[in-house]
């Protein structure tokens, strides 16, 4: 009856992993040998790693990440002029500590969004919020909210993220209203928190693209404050495959099976 009544008391202090665990180790009699503090000690971690992973899948279903991508999953065989050694480093999520902005440049196909999706989980991992939004999406949500009286409240909630993912950037010169929107997302976010900015155009062009002088200025200042820079070159990783390599695809596809690599 006090075992019942303990695993009802963990159950209503929401200790549901912790209550299940009792029960594993009392139909376990291995662990019957194990001092008492020794499985205390395992009962906390396995509800400590439980809470991690709830908190994590929160996370990561909140940040509407466009791929499921990891570093341990980046294929760094493909000759793209990306340094091995700075993507590991950045996988400690210390960028984002630090409230640091990553750049991510290169011709469409290089694997830009892929990227920009393994660092932001390697930053939930971490325990930080994130959101990805492509740029046209980004301004289409804006003008929304402008219009709507949500304007503040939108901006607002984009400057609470520790991690803002600013996907295709530049892919035509933005509208002055678009403009004046970047510099609002970026000066709420500069020093406090990072943002992720990928594009097809090189840094020099962004000036240009963003049309106003004065504007470009504030948000290149602020953005290239505290960058780390990724630019990528060469052939595009989506260059067709051989027949024999499209017939076990298109398997995989119909299985439902992928590797869950970068390509």
């Amino acid at each position: 009856m006090l075992n019942n009544a303990m695993i009802e008391g963990l159950l209503e202090l929401k200790l549901d992993t912790m209550a299940m665990a009792i029960r594993d180790q009392r139909a376990n009699p291995d662990y019957l040998d194990l001092p008492f503090e020794d499985r205390l000690g395992l009962l906390v971690d396995i509800e400590i790693q439980e809470r991690q992973n709830r908190k994590r899948r929160r996370l990561t279903a909140a940040a509407k990440l466009r791929a499921s991508a990891s570093i341990e999953d980046i294929d760094f065989r493909h000759k793209r002029g990306l340094d091995k050694s700075k993507m590991l480093s950045l996988a400690s999520a210390s960028w984002v500590r630090e409230h640091h902005n990553i750049v991510l440049v290169g011709a469409s196909g290089l694997g830009k969004t892929y990227l920009a999706c393994a660092l932001v989980d390697a930053a939930i991992r971490q325990g930080h919020s994130a959101l990805y939004l492509r740029a046209p999406r980004l301004f289409e949500d804006l003008d929304i909210a402008r219009g709507d009286g949500r304007y503040k409240r939108q901006l607002a909630s984009l400057a609470r993220l520790d991690v803002l993912v600013i996907d295709d950037l530049f892919l035509r010169p933005l509208h002055p209203d678009h403009a004046a929107d970047l510099l609002e997302v970026i000066e709420d976010r500069h020093q406090v928190r990072s943002t992720i900015l990928a594009s097809q155009l090189p840094v020099a062009d962004w000036h240009d693209a963003i049309g106003d002088g004065t504007m470009a200025d504030a948000v290149l200042d602020r953005v290239l404050h505290r960058e780390h820079r990724i630019e990528l070159h060469g052939e595009s990783m989506r260059t067709p495959e051989p027949p024999d390599r499209r017939r076990t695809t298109q398997d995989d596809d119909a299985t439902g099976q992928t590797d869950g690599k970068e390509d």
